[in-house]
């Protein structure tokens, strides 16, 4: 009798320990998601600006700007490589 209460006594244990892990486990995961969005949205923002400012030709949206060199580039790799 005194076995069984130590073995449910220690499964109720891991358990809560097993639930504790995951609730951390997801908390972190969840706010590094987050901070790493917010990395990616603000770097993505600069950039955009960037292009707008600096790289675009008249009448270019920035996206079309982007794109353009984005072929150059693939064209300027594969004359390197020649």
């Amino acid at each position: 009798m005194a076995k069984s209460k130590l073995v449910k006594a220690n499964e109720k244990i891991a358990e809560g320990v097993t639930t504790g892990f995951k609730k951390m486990s997801d908390g972190v995961t969840s706010g590094f998601k987050k901070m790493s969005d917010g990395v990616v949205e603000g770097y993505t923002k600069i950039e955009d600006k960037f292009v707008e400012e600096f790289l675009t030709k008249d009448g270019e949206t920035v996206s079309d700007a982007k794109a353009r060199l984005k072929e150059e580039e693939k064209m300027r790799r594969n004359n390197s490589e020649k």
